[in-house]
């Protein structure tokens, strides 16, 4: 079926034992594009026209949100990572690079890292990683990583009141209100309403202990393939390069100006850009 970005269509992929909505369009070296809480594919709609000039873009769906499926467990970031390497394969793509923000970078590592010979290049956009040196004491001082791990309660409080709550989340996380679209948290508040995906978006969170213990294993071997760290220079972006260093020997990036978390969001072009350059270094 057409989606309501033009050039691209979507499908359901069997993956990992699961169905997982994938969004492809463009030509050329294939990215897989991962997007985060609260978001969907869709996270990525004004970045994706400008990379498929150049590569075969593939956009998912998260085990949980979405189309695509929610099943009760495998919310740990490798299963998820098998979810997005299996759609990747099951579309032709035996090499190919990735990039995700948020919860998608939390993804993306494992992804790397466990699928070494897939993988050709690792981005990583605004988020601490599990296993940083740093995850202990900056997620201790993110509120929402406790309610969210919190069982039931967050479904029960945001059952409803979908909008409501991610109208607000986003924007405390954005820096330029003139790029907040509240059709965009539309769609996003209808994807969560879906039956089930409320608690898979919040499944995500309740496995970081052992995500944690997970990437801490990933760090005795760093990858050996180029790694871009990106953020906004009012969140993350400070953090992004040091931190990937200690997953891999090289690593290049920094912050955007004048922005926040949703990268992707807030400055399109910048990241594409981005993007674009990294990919095509010799």
């Amino acid at each position: 079926m057409i989606t309501a970005l033009p050039g691209f269509t979507q499908q359901l992929v069997p993956a990992n034992g699961i169905k997982i909505n994938a969004v492809t369009g463009g030509s050329g070296p294939p990215i897989l594009l991962l997007h985060g809480w609260p978001e969907t594919w869709w996270e990525w709609h004004k970045v994706m026209p400008l990379l498929a000039e150049h590569f075969s873009v593939v956009a998912i769906d998260l085990r949980g949100a979405g189309f695509s499926d929610c099943p009760r467990g495998g919310y740990d970031k490798a299963t998820m990572a098998q979810d997005a390497h299996d759609v990747m394969i099951a579309l032709g793509h035996e090499r190919y690079a990735v990039c995700g923000h948020d919860i998608g970078g939390m993804i993306a590592l494992p992804q790397a890292a466990i699928y070494r010979q897939a993988v050709t290049h690792l981005a990583v956009l605004d988020v601490p990683l599990p296993g940083w040196t740093g995850w202990e004491a900056t997620t201790a001082r993110l509120w929402h990583f406790g309610f969210h791990m919190n069982r039931d309660l967050p479904e029960r409080l945001i059952h409803g009141r979908e909008y409501d709550y991610i109208s607000a989340f986003i924007s405390e996380r954005f820096y330029d209100h003139s790029s907040f679209d509240p059709a965009d948290v539309e769609i996003y508040a209808k994807a969560m309403a879906l039956p089930g995906r409320t608690r898979g978006g919040m499944e995500w969170y309740r496995t970081l202990s052992v995500d944690h213990a997970a990437a801490l294993e990933y760090k005795k071997q760093l990858l050996d393939i180029p790694v871009l760290g990106l953020g906004g220079d009012q969140r993350f972006g400070p953090h992004m390069v040091p931190m990937l260093k200690e997953f891999a020997g090289t690593v290049t990036g920094g912050s955007i100006a004048r922005c926040s978390h949703y990268v992707a969001d807030e400055r399109p072009d910048e990241v594409a850009a981005a993007l674009i350059e990294f990919l095509k270094a010799k």
